[in-house]
């Protein structure tokens, strides 16, 4: 058979998890249409699904095994194939053969260039030629890709610079579902940054990219990256997601502040504070070198955002240690912070340990903290009415009838917004906005010329 025909067929792409598995997926869609593939974004009219899944936490999973069984509900229709990739497969192959049977294609995270033949051999099969579900895991090359098709709004996108890790964080599947850490090439990232477009912003991210360069190069060239990025005249801004406190290094710190491009944002995960905590999760910090750390950035860079996240209900964590954390929250004052229950993972030393919390003492404190939070977030918030931010216009949310856009203290998707009222506004241009008001996390506003002209009625 040969693949040819598979340029008559309509792909349908779905995107679970992080933003480092969108990436993978705006791949995936550069191999399809690179090889005259169509694609649609009308899940009626695909003959070919493809799911790309995360297998994070338990919670992920049953998304993903979820969003397979519905997607398979469609067939008897258009949809002929269904293909599932990404981390579910990667590490649960063996249990989903034969089990996930709504499924016609497996594909790990490697395994994209792969796609035509897994599709043709599971075409094959139809005509009696093999049988079976064609499991196609670690059979790529892994070759580094740089085509893609942005998924974003356009104005903004997401480079990966590295995927795996080798924190060996005790709680974490990624090491044994993505493997070790691999900074991908500096000249193929600024080739791949430079092929993306003009962008009002670029989002660096990976498991750790405070570490990109160490296992290629030897060496730590995350500074490097950057500038060489900023160089380029089609990116406006540059942010950082995910840098791990101990690899933050002044050379770094340096670089946010004085580099015109990088955003004053910082997004730090510790996952807790304690330190005994702290060790059993395999973290290299402490609470004392956190609050330092926060201390020498704000003294850097006084209008710095930072952002982290946490998580609840440890083993063995007790009331003293969740009440030191919430302690420690209003003592560093985050600016936006994210709280998970700590979910039990396969194949992780800390499933191991004794003194599981139990699930309804995890929900609680993850409120409580929330709740400390949100009042941190608000006075912040707060603080900003009456003044004057700059903000990039996302679009328009049509349920306000209003723009909608981020100022720099925001992550798309992961923070709040500002809701602004404007004469006009074009998606991705910069305005200055009055803030009117404030909630917990969201701004809202106007521009001046609006003011201006709703004073003169």
């Amino acid at each position: 058979m040969n693949s040819d025909f598979l340029k008559d067929k309509h792909f349908y792409i779905v995107s679970l998890g992080c933003d480092k598995n969108r990436v993978d997926s705006e791949k995936l869609m550069g191999i399809l249409t690179a090889n005259g593939c169509q694609l649609t974004d009308d899940i009626d009219e695909a003959e070919i699904i493809v799911v790309n899944t995360c297998a994070f936490l338990n919670a992920a999973r049953k998304e993903a095994i979820e969003t397979v069984i519905a997607c398979d509900a469609r067939r008897g229709a258009k949809l002929e194939k269904l293909v599932v990739t990404g981390c579910l497969p990667q590490k649960f192959s063996v249990e989903l053969i034969g089990q996930l049977t709504e499924a016609d294609v497996f594909l790990g995270i490697e395994d994209y260039d792969k796609i035509f033949d897994a599709l043709e051999a599971s075409y094959r099969k139809e005509h009696g030629q093999t049988g079976g579900q064609i499991d196609m895991v670690g059979c790529g090359d892994g070759a580094f890709l740089r085509e893609r098709v942005l998924s974003t709004e356009g104005h903004y996108a997401y480079l990966k610079i590295a995927d795996g890790c080798f924190n060996r964080c005790t709680y974490c599947l990624i090491p044994k579902i993505r493997g070790k850490y691999r900074s991908y090439p500096m000249e193929e990232l600024v080739r791949e940054a430079e092929d993306l477009g003009d962008l009002s912003e670029l989002i660096l991210v990976a498991q750790d990219v405070t570490r990109y360069g160490e296992d290629r190069y030897g060496e730590n060239k995350l500074v490097e990256l950057l500038r060489r990025l900023s160089a380029l005249e089609n990116i406006g801004h540059i942010r950082l997601l995910y840098c791990y406190p101990e690899a933050i290094s002044d050379e770094l710190i340096a670089e946010v502040r004085d580099n015109p491009k990088m955003l004053h944002y910082f997004d730090i995960p510790l996952q807790h504070s304690e330190d005994r905590i702290l060790k059993l999760m395999n973290r290299k910090g402490t609470r004392r070198e956190y609050i330092a750390l926060f201390d020498k950035i704000r003294r850097e860079i006084p209008d710095v955002c930072f952002r982290s996240t946490f998580i609840c209900g440890f083993p063995t964590e007790t009331e003293e240690e969740h009440r030191a954390l919430a302690e420690f929250l209003q003592e560093v004052r985050l600016d936006n912070c994210g709280f998970f229950a700590y979910s039990k993972e396969p194949d992780t030393a800390a499933a191991k340990l004794k003194g599981q919390v139990s699930p309804a003492v995890k929900n609680r404190r993850v409120k409580a903290l929330y709740r400390i939070q949100e009042g941190i977030s608000a006075e912040k918030s707060a603080a900003l009415v009456g003044t004057a931010v700059r903000v990039v216009c996302d679009g328009v949310d049509y349920d306000r009838e209003c723009f909608v856009g981020r100022t720099y203290r925001n992550a798309p998707d992961i923070d709040g917004k500002v809701y602004f009222r404007s004469l006009h506004a074009v998606q991705g241009e910069e305005y200055d906005i009055i803030i009117k008001k404030a909630d917990s996390y969201d701004l809202y506003g106007c521009t001046k010329e609006y003011e201006d002209e709703e004073t003169s009625v």
